[in-house]
């Protein structure tokens, strides 16, 4: 089949023009290679491999069939999807320091080496053609694969394959900055939380802006973990400090929290209550919800390490309710996200008494006026810095760790 050249940059031009205006790259390439089979090229399926810096995906697969909509899957990480990974055709690519590779499917060359091809194989397609486009370094987005392949029993014309050339610098330009625009919102997630990285997307990124909210506080340190550091291998420690925050962590963002930041063994977390009003609150049953969940997920944790012999972390949780300053500070060059004020220092002084009451999680006096629950009181005590002693709470019955 032939496909016009006129049609061809006419495709081009649409892509480059839609992705400066969307991030729908599923859409997109949709279109795209609608386009490419209504303008004759014989395309049944389209795939495309991008590289990701997401923790726990080793990358993204794009896959179009003709007739159906596209569809975007996570490609986990791993060792097993490392092994899958070297069974396909863009290793073999780039093992052999080459960036374009035709397969003819229908003729006698073996594909024992191509699981893939052989799956393709088994359901008609009988061309399959390969580019990698290599991407400018310096991130670890380090190019994307474009496979496309044809089941009309001839396979892909020449004229065919030199239109989709024409079409290929657009379309790895526009796969490019989908990527680019993926990695930095998956990117600044990861690093400062959804939604602080929206409000950073958004342009509140100058030092020294902030807005004052009013904000339920979680406050989470692991007990011992100092003396643990100092006997134990260094690289054991941070993978178990990794289980510990991934315990205590999940519960927050399940209820609507977000980890501002870590500090060493510990987190501090953030309830935005935007109806401070409202009596009971929402947002600090939310906060006192996670809390218990991560105590007792973290307690589930514990009892798993000690069937291996593994030591025990125990964790102390502080909940605190004030207004603290949420924006950012630090230095001309370098910024953190953060929240400051008085409410964060009065939480970091109600942790301190975790070990001497003996109860691993306490509730500031703010923080329980908020909530329509009968809690124990655990005493009256001096923080530092303050002039006035804090009422300090618990949860009454038995301890959660």
């Amino acid at each position: 089949m032939y496909c016009p050249i006129d049609p061809v940059r006419d495709i081009s031009k649409r892509l480059i023009e839609q992705a400066t205006a969307t991030d729908d790259g599923a859409r997109l390439i949709d279109e795209c290679c609608t386009a490419l089979t209504a303008a004759g090229l014989s395309l049944a399926w389209l795939s495309m491999a991008i590289r990701t810096i997401e923790p726990g995906t080793r990358g993204i697969n794009a896959t179009w069939r003709r007739g159906e909509k596209m569809v975007l899957e996570q490609d986990g990480s791993g060792q097993d999807r490392e092994s899958v990974f070297k069974l396909g055709p863009i290793h073999s690519l780039l093992a052999d320091g080459r960036r374009f590779r035709r397969w003819r499917l229908n003729g006698a060359e073996s594909l024992q080496a191509f699981p893939l091809l052989q799956k393709l194989r088994s359901e008609g397609i009988t061309d399959y053609v390969l580019h990698v486009v290599d991407f400018a370094p310096g991130t670890a987005l380090i190019g994307v694969g474009i496979a496309l392949a044809s089941d009309c029993p001839t396979g892909f014309s020449d004229a065919g394959l030199a239109a989709f050339d024409e079409v290929l610098p657009a379309l790895a330009l526009v796969i490019s900055k989908l990527s680019l625009s993926r990695t930095l919102r998956q990117t600044l997630t990861s690093y400062l939380g959804p939604q602080t990285a929206m409000r950073v997307l958004n342009g509140q990124s100058r030092r020294g802006e902030g807005k004052t909210i009013s904000a339920a506080l979680l406050l989470v340190d692991l007990r011992a973990f100092t003396a643990l550091s100092e006997r134990e291998d260094p690289q054991r420690v941070v993978e178990w400090l990794d289980e510990h925050f991934e315990a205590l962590g999940e519960p927050v963002a399940e209820y609507g929290g977000e980890i501002l930041k870590f500090l060493g063994d510990g987190f501090l977390a953030i309830f935005p209550a935007h109806e401070t009003t409202e009596i009971p609150c929402g947002v600090c049953e939310k906060a006192l919800t996670a809390a218990t969940s991560a105590m007792q997920r973290n307690r589930a944790l514990n009892q798993r390490r000690l069937l291996f012999d593994q030591p025990a972390l125990h964790a102390d949780l502080v909940l605190h309710f004030g207004r603290v300053v949420y924006g950012n500070v630090g230095t001309s060059r370098r910024l953190d996200f953060t929240v400051i004020g008085p409410a964060v220092n009065e939480a970091s002084r109600i942790e301190r008494l975790c070990e001497d009451t003996g109860h691993s999680l306490l509730l500031s006096d703010s923080f329980v006026g908020r909530c329509g629950r009968d809690f124990l009181s655990v005493g009256r005590f001096s923080l530092r810095g303050l002039e006035c002693t804090q009422q300090v709470w618990t949860l009454p019955g038995p301890a959660l760790e």
